[in-house]
């Protein structure tokens, strides 16, 4: 077979044509030889494959649920807890690690739901707001920062999109959306309709991200969105017979139309202007648009977007350099499963998990299916590696947030996913897996594989809960990475890392100057030696707004340095600019402007 990997997949898409698992396999060897344009594109080079823990070791890493001690009281409502009539009460919400205050401790805000036949007045739920007291715990100020909205909340992300010092806070609703300006002060105004944010019509607005697609040094917004859904005209179980396994369910969302995707353009006064169909992001087959991530995907500097569609093929837009997007999901082997079919997608997180320099995927689908992880193969294509990495091994849950992060500071990253079942029904039956699921949690073996390692992985893994969005950080700034998780019609979790590796790390900040002021799109890269003749040890990530499931993550970057104690920064700024930081301490986090300068060192925690 002369055809390159990306042409038989751009004709596989033409003919509908279904390959067998084998016959995918049998496709791995050839790679595609069209190489397209990079920029300062100098990954280096895969590492040197050193012996992977051996299966069965000890973790020396244990997650325990601190939420109730914490303070994180406030339960998610959303939909029916036994039984839904509609899609509308199945998807639940995000969560947001979001340091609102700039201390450099992280807060957490909540996005709540609704329920179909409403609440007395004054007892509708809301969006929680929780501060950190440094000390472990929480307090709720949600009524205090003006943030106490009720509705069908859905996703959350974070970036100053008008570069006044204080991240802001976007959140999306089956509805309207809002934008909430931060004000610096503790409090938060109501923007949406000032910045041009006001929609025509009521969307299901999904996922969203800050990213500067044409950086020019504001913050535009791209919010995906999931179904076209009128409660007036939407089919019901009952009439429609609509069935999962012989059980009555909600309909859809085959069968349904499907929503279009948004891209917004900051103005860079405030405001922002709707893009969607200038930019081609309106001209693609994707739809039932969930989660999304944004990345540099192919090193040419500028960010591209991935999208989890729910039932339909993935969507991978890639940056154009001239305001517009192509959707490459399909040519570039990110579309569909191994045997060329769409799946369920949820949610979605971005790392360099081999090292090789380029960023990788990891995805979350229904029941019944593997979750898919994509191999960046350097040349603008990737290769599904489900089977091949191991993640292959689980088929039964359904996978909701998620996340590549390094939960042992070893500098490989890992995998966590957060599970849940779509529908309550399944609860009491003989068919299908618990409604609240336990997580997957896989450990990187540095060699191309990942080990689940679920049930070592301390109680609060294995506490079975309807989860849905998960985000990631260090919230108690002890050097290792803290997991949150909004759980539909449950109260949260918070899953506090306990590490006994002793392994260091290292967490930068950034500052924007000629880029946007938060630093979105920033591609940080950290060079360790643990002796003078040692290989050089690198790691790539970026900063991102967005991603997991509906979800922020904290958007200081750690990196895990083993046992290395000084760490070599570059940071390539989304402007272009590119800053060196030689043999800088561990066990820190660096708040670090453009230009590279220091703003502040801060120690942190214990190695």
């Amino acid at each position: 077979m002369n055809r390159s990997r990306r042409s038989f997949l751009t004709s596989l898409s033409a003919t509908a044509l279904v390959l067998t698992f084998d016959d995918i396999l049998a496709l791995a060897a050839p790679q595609s030889t069209m190489q397209r344009p990079t920029y300062n594109a100098t990954p280096h080079a895969a590492p040197k494959q050193l012996p992977s823990p051996v299966l069965g070791t000890p973790l020396g890493v244990s997650f325990i649920d601190v939420a109730r001690q914490s303070g994180l009281n406030a339960r998610t409502i959303y939909g029916g807890e036994h039984h839904n009539k509609y899609l509308l009460e199945t998807t639940g919400c995000g969560v947001a690690f979001y340091d609102y205050d700039h201390d450099d401790w992280l807060d957490i805000f909540l996005v709540n739901g609704f329920r179909l036949e409403g609440f007395p007045k004054g007892h509708e739920p809301t969006c929680h707001l929780f501060k950190n007291n440094r000390d472990g715990t929480f307090t709720d100020v949600t009524q205090k920062a003006g943030l106490a909205r009720s509705g069908w909340g859905q996703g959350c992300c974070i970036g100053d999109y008008n570069n006044d010092g204080y991240d802001d806070l976007f959140v999306s609703y089956y509805g309207q959306n809002a934008l909430y300006r931060n004000n610096g002060n503790g409090t938060f105004t109501d923007v949406t309709k000032e910045a041009g944010l006001l929609q025509s019509t009521k969307r299901w607005n999904s996922g969203c991200a800050f990213l500067d697609y044409d950086r020019d040094g504001h913050l535009d917004l791209f919010v995906a969105n999931y179904i076209d859904f009128d409660i007036k005209t939407a089919p019901i179980p009952s009439a429609a017979g609509c069935e999962y396994k012989g059980i009555q369910v909600a309909c859809g969302p085959p069968g349904l139309q499907g929503g279009k995707n948004i891209l917004y353009h900051n103005n860079g006064d405030g405001t922002f202007t709707d893009v969607s169909a200038k930019s081609g992001i309106l001209d693609t087959i994707g739809t039932y648009g969930l989660s999304v991530a944004v990345c540099d995907f192919d090193n040419d500097g500028w960010p591209d977007i991935y999208v989890a569609n729910d039932s339909m093929p993935a969507t991978l837009y890639q940056n154009q350099h001239n305001g517009t997007f192509k959707d490459n999901a399909i040519e570039d082997g990110v579309a569909y499963s191994p045997d060329g079919k769409p799946q369920a997608g949820m949610g979605v997180s971005v790392g360099d998990y081999n090292r090789d320099g380029f960023f990788d995927i990891v995805k979350t689908n229904f029941a019944g299916d593997t979750d898919s992880l994509y191999l960046n193969l350097g040349d603008g294509t990737f290769d599904d590696r489900t089977y091949q990495s191991g993640l292959g091994v689980n088929t039964r849950f359904l996978g909701w947030g998620c996340g590549f992060f390094d939960m042992d500071n070893d500098g490989w990253p890992d995998i966590l996913i957060a599970n849940g079942h779509v529908y309550p029904e399944v609860d009491g039956t003989q068919v299908d897996a618990p409604y609240a699921e336990h997580k997957y949690l896989y450990r990187n073996l540095r060699n191309g594989q990942f080990e689940d390692v679920s049930a070592k992985g301390g109680p609060g893994i294995m506490e079975l809960v309807p989860a849905r969005g998960c985000a990631f950080g260090d919230y108690d700034n002890d050097g290792d990475i803290d997991i949150v998780v909004n759980c539909i019609n449950h109260t949260p979790q918070l899953l506090r890392c306990d590490s006994t590796t002793g392994r260091n790390w290292i967490k930068i900040r950034t500052v924007g100057t000629k880029s946007n002021r938060t630093g979105i799109g920033a591609r940080i890269t950290v060079t360790t030696q643990t002796s003078p003749t040692a290989k050089p040890f690198a790691q790539i990530d970026e900063v991102r707004s967005g991603g997991s499931y509906y979800s922020q993550n904290d958007l200081r970057i750690h990196f895990g340095l083993d046992r290395a104690t000084k760490a070599d920064i570059e940071i390539t700024w989304p402007s272009g600019t590119k800053d060196k930081l030689p043999n800088l301490t561990a066990n820190r986090l660096y708040v670090i402007e453009e230009g590279g300068k220091i703003l502040k060192t801060m120690p942190m925690g214990k190695p």
